[in-house]
């Protein structure tokens, strides 16, 4: 078990030391570096929208609505909780309930339609 670890740390260092050996011999084989002006996004950094779906609790909504997606869309929803970890159910109510807030006109239609039912 000793040589195994050893050996390994070996290859570890022989695949260290032509990197570094290469640049003490052929410094002008270094290419020069290159700046595009784009900045590059910071690793892992999540948007807020996306900090905002996953800090949304949604631990005491009880009641299940059966919605129906296109394959497209499910596609995308099942990435996206592989990429962020949220799941669909905290995502639809996250946009559900954002919907709401955002938009006055869907509760004002609602408020239409009540006013304009009899009983």
């Amino acid at each position: 078990m000793e040589k195994m670890k050893s050996l390994a740390d070996q290859i570890r260092e022989e695949l260290d030391k032509p990197a570094a050996n290469a640049a003490e011999v052929l410094p002008q084989a270094r290419a020069p570096a290159v700046r595009n002006n784009k900045q590059e996004p910071k690793a892992r950094e999540q948007p807020d929208l996306i900090k905002a779906i996953a800090a949304y609790d949604n631990t005491l909504h009880k009641s299940m609505v059966h919605v129906r997606f296109d394959q497209k869309t499910v596609n995308t929803l099942n990435k996206f909780k592989m990429a962020t970890g949220t799941d669909m159910t905290k995502f639809v109510a996250f946009s559900v309930q954002y919907m709401l807030d955002t938009f006055p006109e869907i509760k004002n239609t609602i408020k239409h339609y009540i006013r304009n039912t009899e009983i």
